[in-house]
């Protein structure tokens, strides 16, 4: 019998395809981001329910990248896969390529990391099965993972500190080197 406290990534590797239709695009004739943030925001709950048998819920989302353009008429595959699991959180990794059906070049066009968390029926944040990583490349995800995770808190960290220290008289000064301007009398 299969062990449900653990989970091999390969479990709940997602893929979800969608065709690019003339709907979809901004003034640019290009596919616009929201459409595809939706779509990988689905393979990120589809991965993360998969993995923990439980609805599972977006707690943020880091990273995104829309690194090339995405025409109507392509078909665009979100890829997902658990990267690394906490107690109750789930970090998931996605991967957007388009592929052109006319040409057939598939072509990387945006990535980004979603943290998901487990609720049980009671809508409570639940365990979620461990993760079995099969090889070197669920390794570096996972290591990868947990330094973004561990800088993410120490970004806050320094933000929050930082916030705190302002001190509106003096720092106006940074203002000035800035493109804005005072718009009342100070």
């Amino acid at each position: 019998m299969a062990d449900i406290n653990k989970k091999p990534v390969s479990h709940s590797r997602t893929i979800i395809t969608e065709l690019m239709l003339p709907t979809h695009p901004n003034i640019d004739n290009k596919i616009v981001g929201e459409v595809l943030l939706s779509l990988m925001s689905k393979a990120a709950f589809a991965c993360a329910t998969r993995h923990t048998n439980n609805f599972c819920v977006m707690v943020s989302i880091d990273d995104i990248e829309f690194v090339q353009p995405i025409e109507v008429g392509e078909i665009v595959n979100s890829k997902a896969s658990v990267n690394y699991v906490g107690n109750t959180s789930i970090i998931i990794g996605v991967r957007v390529e388009s592929e052109n059906l006319k040409t057939g070049l598939i072509k990387h066009t945006g990535s980004g990391y979603f943290t998901m968390v487990a609720k049980n029926d009671d809508g409570r944040p639940t365990n979620a099965p461990s993760l079995v990583l099969e090889n070197e490349d669920d390794v570096r995800r996972f290591l990868a993972a947990m330094i973004r995770k561990e800088t993410k808190l120490l970004g806050k960290v320094q933000f929050n500190e930082k916030i705190k220290k302002i001190n509106i008289f003096e720092d106006i000064k940074k203002i000035k080197k800035e493109r804005c301007e005072i718009g009342f009398e100070w």
